[in-house]
């Protein structure tokens, strides 16, 4: 099987009479990417910031990316609130998010002991995913809204690219944490953002911060706010999914597809 990395330079590729069939392609570049005559029966896409997309998703001349993110708000009460503007909607938005993972982690603590370790297909296991957002928490609370020199605990796990874009991995940690104590740290997180939050004036979201990933870049209170709010609900989308996986179960109180 042939493995392309990132010092493989296929921009502006053609392929032609090509078999891709089981192909898996990760944090891969596909904007712009133009199909003809394909099949693409059994083709799952995850793509996270699909309603950013400036150009859209057209399959077979129709953009679906309203489509996409309807049922997705469907699929997951709350999720729709993600955008809200306002210290009041965000209250509510970020109330409808903690009973959702409150929900989920009910259906965890119910399953057979392992699972919040198990990995589906090599992504982020259970206890992975709650680490993570440890660590997105403390980036866009942390260091880009209150400033803090040292923001990270130690238990988060950053994204695949933290180490390569040249950021100093040392401050977490090589271990792997027992579980009862991820849930306690994210508790803690939750209730940061929680705390935050409920003090908010409408003056505080306009106020800049410094962008984490882009120090020269100013970014508003409320920007920051609203990427914690998109990674919990992509996070969270993604823990649903290997759980059924795993389970083949769906999650109780996420309508069935029609």
């Amino acid at each position: 099987m042939a493995t392309f990395t990132s010092s493989d330079l296929l921009h502006g590729a053609e392929f032609t009479d090509v078999d891709l069939g089981g192909a898996r392609f990760v944090r891969t570049d596909f904007s712009g990417v133009t199909m003809r005559a394909v099949d693409v029966q059994g083709t799952d896409i995850d793509a996270p910031w699909l309603s950013a997309a400036d150009g859209g998703l057209l399959i077979n001349g129709v953009d679906v990316v309203a489509f996409v993110e309807a049922e997705l708000d469907r699929r997951f009460p709350g999720r729709a609130q993600r955008r809200a503007a306002t210290p009041d909607g965000l209250r509510a938005a970020w109330g409808a998010l903690e009973a959702t993972w409150a929900a989920t982690g009910q259906r965890v603590a119910s399953m057979p002991r392992g699972t919040v370790d198990v990995s589906v297909a090599g992504e982020w296991s259970y206890a992975q995913t709650l680490r993570h957002l440890i660590m997105a928490t403390d980036t866009w609370l942390g260091r880009a809204i209150l400033g803090l020199e040292r923001p990270y605990h130690p238990i988060g796990l950053p994204n695949a690219e933290y180490e390569t874009d040249g950021y100093d991995v040392s401050v977490f940690t090589d271990a792997t944490p027992p579980y009862d104590e991820i849930l306690a740290v994210r508790a803690e997180h939750v209730a940061m953002v929680r705390d935050f939050i409920a003090a908010l004036t409408a003056q505080d979201l306009a106020r800049p911060c410094r962008h984490p990933w882009a120090p020269d870049r100013p970014v508003s209170t409320l920007a920051c706010l609203h990427t914690i709010l998109e990674e919990e609900w992509a996070h969270h989308r993604y823990a649903v999914r290997d759980l059924t996986s795993i389970t083949g179960q769906p999650e109780t109180g996420i309508p069935a597809d029609d």
